[in-house]
């Protein structure tokens, strides 16, 4: 099966997301966080550098509850501004 290319605004949302992530992970290593939202460190990695950037919903709400973020707080950080 051929997955379809993600739009450039995809790659920006995906690449908002990792950064946000990483930066609430702060000290916290990648596998401690992983490991409690039930991921692989590798899985983390990609998210968190934009490699995977359209996670399934509750990766990333497994990730936002463990990094004490809301999904409001998701949504507003990697929606990009209106032109």
């Amino acid at each position: 099966m051929v997955r379809t290319p993600l739009t450039p605004e995809e790659r920006e949302r995906g690449e908002r997301l990792g950064l946000l992530l990483r930066e609430a992970r702060g000290e916290r290593s990648m596998v401690e966080i992983a490991a409690a939202a039930g991921l692989s460190a590798e899985t983390l990695r990609k998210i968190e550098t934009g490699r995977a950037p359209t996670p399934a919903f509750f990766t990333v709400a497994a990730l936002a509850g463990v990094l004490g973020l809301s999904m409001d707080e998701l949504v507003v950080h990697c929606t990009p501004a209106p032109v």
